[in-house]
Formats: structure tokens, sequence, C-alpha cells
């Protein structure tokens, strides 16, 4: 692994050690366990603070699309707040996204250096290891919050799985193997934890991505073999009942299978009346019964409750213009993780015979991958738990926004220095042609 190129000395640390305040309260929950803390809203709070840094530090950038894509989705989410059915719950997740924006130029601005993304990943994942600790301990769901529903909490752990699983083969000692092995381990057990039979099908897609990106295929498979007898040893007998009933009949006909494609049906109604804009942010569950028009779900209306699906809900509510602006947030981060692993994945070079070959994958292409396969985690999973206004997605998308950043930056760095090398040892340029 390169040198770890310091963010200088002399730049403040104040707007980076928000953003870490901001991840340790948003996912680790510390006001839910300590008496009186729940009252302080630490998450409004580290927001604005963070927002108050990036314009003080005048770093403020808006150039990637990603961060471009937000403006016109804030201002289709305006729109909706004095139209939609229910203004109230409208607003309330136009100013959640609002605070999570403010987040997300925290990490793109203040996470500019691999030292401080290496940092950021080693808090982040003692926050998700303490966190599947919790959930296992809880039976199967988060600390509180966002994360109080099983469903919910099994999305976070398939999207923490990754980096536990591709940073175990970045370590470079024993002792580091050991604790992203436990890592992984301990998010799987916390996903399996949860009972989420959704949740299940976004940690075997998790899985399949891991292997197939695996830069040494043997290694990767001894490790997913390895899991694999972890799970079956480990994971109660309710687990696997709980997966297999996910396609019983019974399921599909009248269980919670029937009732996501009925409520999904509903979904696609309201997508067809309000195909542009949609009916509004958070406006599902409270415009169902309109479109349900007297339906029941066997003779009972389930107006009130969430699409069941992260994609019905942005379909419904924020209709084709949410569908191409948030889908291309979504194609540009999975074209920046491929760009950074084009420039740093290095090739693979052919030893002599009788001796392993040997692959020396940069820290910026594991960490791509992981961010890859995190994506792909919440897309799979999304399709059967409600999960698109949750902070996960959006600060995963920012921290591909910063390793594109410093990945580009050390580009050109690693050229720079390449240059004056070779000016050094007086090798003559190659002279331009006409």
């Amino acid at each position: 692994m390169p040198a770890l190129r310091s963010s200088g000395a002399s730049e403040s640390k104040a707007g980076f050690y928000l953003v870490m305040a901001y991840l340790l309260f948003e996912f680790g929950r510390p006001q839910e366990l300590i008496p009186g803390l729940r009252v302080i809203p630490f998450g409004t709070g580290l927001s604005v603070l963070i927002l108050l840094n990036v314009l003080m530090a005048g770093k403020l950038d808006l150039s990637r699309v990603q961060t471009k894509l937000w403006i016109p989705l804030f201002i289709v989410m305006a729109i909706h707040v004095p139209i939609a059915v229910n203004n109230f719950w409208a607003l309330m997740t136009f100013k959640d996204m609002v605070l999570l924006f403010f987040v997300y130029l925290g990490i793109v601005t203040f996470v500019n250096s691999l030292e401080r993304m290496m940092k950021l990943m080693s808090m982040w994942l003692g926050i998700m290891g303490f966190l599947a600790v919790m959930g296992i301990a809880k039976g199967g769901v988060g600390i509180g919050a966002w994360m109080g529903d099983e469903n919910d909490f099994c999305m976070v752990m398939n999207m923490a799985t990754p980096f536990g699983y591709f940073l175990l083969f970045s370590a470079g000692t024993l002792k580091e193997r050991m604790k992203y092995l436990g890592l992984l381990g301990t998010f799987i057990l916390a996903a399996m934890a949860s009972l989420s039979r959704g949740g299940f099908i976004g940690l075997a897609s998790v899985g399949a991505y891991c292997w197939y990106r695996s830069p040494k295929k043997l290694n990767a498979l001894i490790v997913v073999m390895v899991a694999v007898v972890f799970m079956v040893l480990l994971a109660p007998d309710t687990y696997w009942d709980e997966i297999a009933s996910s396609t019983s009949d019974e399921t599909m006909e009248v269980g919670t299978g029937a009732e996501r494609l009925y409520t999904w049906g509903i979904g696609l109604e309201m997508f067809y009346s309000n195909p542009i804009i949609g009916i509004g942010q958070s406006n599902f569950p409270w415009t169902f019964q309109d479109y349900e028009a007297g339906r029941t779900f066997h003779e009972k209306s389930i107006a009130g409750r969430q699409a069941h699906s992260a994609w019905v809900t942005l379909i419904s509510e924020l209709g084709l213009i949410g569908i191409v602006l948030i889908g291309g947030m979504l194609l540009q981060c999975f074209r920046d993780l491929r760009w950074v692993t084009s420039k740093f994945a290095l090739p693979v070079v052919r030893p002599p015979s009788r001796q392993p070959m040997q692959t020396r994958e940069d820290i910026r292409v594991h960490l791509a991958r992981a961010m890859e396969g995190s994506l792909i985690g919440f897309i799979v999973s999304g399709v059967f738990i409600s999960i698109l206004w949750y902070p996960s997605l959006w600060i995963t998308m920012a921290l591909v926004v910063a390793l594109r950043n410093i990945s580009q930056i050390e580009e050109g760095e690693l050229r720079l220095d390449a240059v004056r090398s070779r000016y050094q040892a007086g090798v003559p340029f190659p002279k331009l042609g006409r």
C-alpha cells in the first residue's frame, strides 16, 4: 500500500471531525443508549455545523455529476411540499434530505486525502461492528430510530459486509486480517439475526459480487466457503425456515409476498397517474387509500403502510424525474468507481514457474470494490425494503465522490513525481511531434 499523503498540517480538522461525529450519532446512536441524550437533535446540529465549516473553508465544490443532480432533486421535492396530500411529511423528508446534503458536502470536502479516508473507514467499521453486536444481542434489530426495523437493519449490515471482505484482502499483517475477518463474520451473523427474507437476497447478491470482483479467486472462494459454513453452523433453524418460506405458496398467495405484490401494484397505479413528478416524497402511505379505490387485501385495507420497496417508492413518489435523477447519481457512482479501479489496479505479473502468482492491489482499488458492493447490496435489498430516504445510500454516494476526488489528486501527484524523478535522473524527455 502506498504511503498515505497528509491533507496538510495547516488545514483545519474541525470539518473532518464533525463528519466523524455525525456518523457516530447517526449510525452508532449513543443518544439511544445514554439517558437524556435523545432530546438533543445531534443530527440536525452536526449537519448545520458541517455546512458552516464547508462554507468557511471556501472549498464548496459542485462540479461532480452526483452533486449537480442534488439541485434538481431539491427543486422537485420543494414543488411537492405545497401540493402533496400530506404536506407535513413532504416537508419533513425535504428537510431531512437538505440536512443529508450538508453532510454529503462535508464528506466530499473534508475527506480529501487517503489518510483521512482510512481514518474515516476505521471509525465507520468500528461503528458498524458495534451496531452488529448490538443487533445480535437485540434479536436482529438496530439500536433505534430508522434502524429499529429488522429489514432496515439487515440492509445496513449488507452494505457493511463488502468493506469487511475487500479490506481483508488489503490487510498486510495477521492482526489486520483477523480484525477484518472478525468484522465480516459479525456483519453476516447480524444480518442473519434479523430474519429478513428481502435482506437475505441482498446479502446473497453481495456475496456473489464479492467473489466475482475478488483479485484472487481461489483465496476468495475459501473465504466465501468459510462464510457459508459459518452461516450453516450458527444460523438458527428459524432463520432457514424463514428464508425457505419466501417463495412458499402460503407466502405468495396470502402472506407477505402477496401483500407486497398487491402494494406494488397500487404503487404502479400511482406512477401511471403521476408519471412526471410522482405523488410527493413520503406520501405513498397517505395516498394509498385513494388509489386502492375500495379494493382490499383479503377483505382489509392496508392503507398507511410503506411500499415495501425503495424502487416502488421512487417511481410512485418522484416519477420519471426522480428515476432519471437518482438513477443518474447511481450510474455516475459506478462510473467513478470503475475509473478508480482502472487507474490503480496494477496488472497481474506472472512469476516464473512453481511460484505463486501475486496481485499487488492498491488500497484505493479495495475501497472502490467495497463501495461498489455496498451499493449493490443497497440496490438489491431495496427491491424488497422501503429504504430510499434513509442516510445509507446518500452517505455511500458521498464516500464514492470523495474517493474519486482523492484518487484524481493522487494520480496527478504520481505523474508529477514521475516527471520530477525523470528530470532529476537526467533522462531526456521525448520531443513533441509537429
